[in-house]
């Protein structure tokens, strides 16, 4: 599997549209041989999964293609690579503001259970799991929050500098379409947790021309990578 990975800060859509159309003349590979587009949904930071969405959309408007939204915390779960059936993750973001996004996963026959849906929480009103046992702990939330989420959940072990990749949104996606959970690009939505979740018609104009940048960017990238395979 190929990816590029880059701890970005506020450069997303500067970079972004530039490194899927590297990785896509690295495969040697077009668009119309892709089964679909998949993004890190969140929760995460709001221009962040903005841009995320707008450009997964954007690809598969573009495209005729279908979307996989994956939940970022499940992303940092697989990450985490427990081995057995029966293995728990808790996945915790640093969600500023004093607070942290949350969710839990319990690896069954191979694949993921969720036993806590991703929620928002302060770290001295954490929620209980309904199983207690805690395998892994992993993501930024055990570098910010680590003893109120040690004294919570206990975990055996703690990977607090795992952050989402497009590997492991890949590799989840691909499990996600075999079992018919693709969904047409205009029904994708970032996964907000916070209450302003609604967008104003001044921001909704913006998303739409931002939006619109990001396909008209994507086109000029695929079209500079075809003319590069064609000189190879």
């Amino acid at each position: 599997m190929l990816e590029r990975h880059v701890l970005a800060g506020q450069r997303h859509s500067e970079l972004l549209l530039g490194q899927v159309a590297d990785v896509m003349a690295e495969a040697d590979i077009g668009f119309g041989q892709l089964d679909g587009v998949a993004f890190g949904a969140g929760p995460g930071s709001f221009t962040g999964l903005r841009i995320a969405c707008g450009a997964a959309q954007g690809l598969a408007f573009g495209h005729d293609l279908p979307v996989l939204p994956i939940v970022s915390l499940l992303a940092v779960a697989e990450q985490g690579l427990v081995p057995d059936d029966g293995d728990t993750v808790l996945a915790a973001f640093d969600a500023r503001m004093g607070e942290l996004y949350l969710a839990a996963y319990q690896r069954k026959a191979g694949a993921w259970a969720t036993l806590l849906a991703p929620k928002i929480a302060k770290p001295d009103d954490l929620p209980a799991l309904p199983d207690g046992k805690v395998d892994l702990g992993a993501g930024s939330g055990f570098a910010v929050y680590a003893a109120a989420l040690q004294a919570r959940y206990a975990p055996q072990r703690s990977a607090a500098t795992l952050v989402p990749r497009a590997r492991e949104v890949a590799t989840l996606a691909a499990g996600a379409l075999e079992r018919g959970e693709a969904i047409a690009a205009e029904a994708a939505v970032p996964l907000y947790l916070r209450d302003k979740v609604a967008l104003n018609r001044h921001e909704q104009a913006a998303l739409r021309a931002s939006n619109q940048k990001q396909r008209d960017e994507m086109a000029r990238a695929e079209k500079a990578a075809l003319a590069a395979r064609a000189h190879a």
